[in-house]
């Protein structure tokens, strides 16, 4: 089974508030972590996001397509990256979101299905 696991945060406050010590162990244990998931043989693929300031959002107002600045929601967090998986089941996927959680504000996993839901 696919999992999405979305790590969310608040990139500038983070940087703000966390000291370049814990940024680079926080950056050491994102690349033992991937190294980890590969030998596993649950990689599947893993991406750290853009600040949302370079974000834009693109709506469809009476019939046109028209693009804002920033992410769809105000909020302060916001996803900062993400990892998809293939385990055997969702308790695979809670422990590994156990692991993640300790340097995110929050996680959230999300089955990933091999088509459209309802097929």
């Amino acid at each position: 089974m696919k999992y999405m696991l979305m790590m969310f945060g608040d990139g500038a406050t983070m940087m703000e508030s966390r000291s370049q010590e814990w940024v680079g162990e926080m950056i050491e244990f994102m690349l033992a972590f991937n190294a980890e998931l590969t030998e596993a043989g649950e990689f599947v693929e893993a991406r750290g996001l853009a600040d949302p300031t370079s974000a834009k959002t693109i709506r469809l107002v009476d019939g046109r397509v028209v693009v804002t600045d920033g992410p769809f929601a105000e909020a302060k967090e916001s996803l900062a990256g993400y990892w998809v998986l293939e385990v055997a089941d969702e308790q695979r996927a809670i422990e590994r979101a156990g692991q993640i959680v300790v340097w995110a504000e929050r996680v959230e996993l999300r089955q990933v299905p091999d088509g459209p839901s309802g097929q």
